[in-house]
């Protein structure tokens, strides 16, 4: 989801977000730096396989996917990463590892890390590794439909 059509989506909902732009940076710690914001409250979307189905963790950049806890929490015998082959084509228009953490807007599972509750904003990749978007905890939260529970690790 490119990122016009992300805002489309934030703006019918009355939304309020902040979009920022950086230098390029490939890995969620490289734009936090980039963006001067801390590391725990930029969320990475990371693709993960539960039971052979594509699913987004989203968690913390400065996190792990546990895939034990992630498999505990999604009731899965299996949780593995995905690999990007398995799920480039599933995001036309993003570039590949900056996709959204709205899984929902793709027919797929979202597990969210519980951690991020505690901070009031998070900002995250917007499909392209030069933009973020920045908004509150509890709106991404209502518009996601994800599972949070502990579903990471420190890094």
């Amino acid at each position: 989801m490119p990122i016009r059509k992300l805002k489309e989506f934030l703006n019918l909902r009355g939304i309020k977000y902040v979009v920022i732009s950086h230098s390029p940076a490939y890995t969620a710690m490289e734009a936090a730096e980039s963006a001067d914001i801390p590391g725990r409250e930029l969320v990475k979307t990371v693709m993960v396989k539960l039971d052979g189905e594509i699913a987004m963790a989203v968690l913390p950049s400065s996190r792990m996917v546990d895939f034990d806890l992630l498999a505990k929490a999604a009731g899965a015998e299996e949780a593995e990463l995905a690999a990007e082959d398995e799920f480039k084509d599933l995001f036309p228009g993003c570039d590949a590892g900056a996709m959204p953490p709205f899984g929902n807007l793709y027919g797929m599972a979202v597990y969210t890390d519980d951690s991020l509750g505690s901070d009031e904003e998070i900002a995250f990749a917007a499909g392209s590794h030069s933009e973020l978007i920045r908004l509150s905890y509890d709106n991404y939260i209502a518009l996601v439909e994800a599972v949070t529970a502990p579903i990471s690790r420190k890094a």
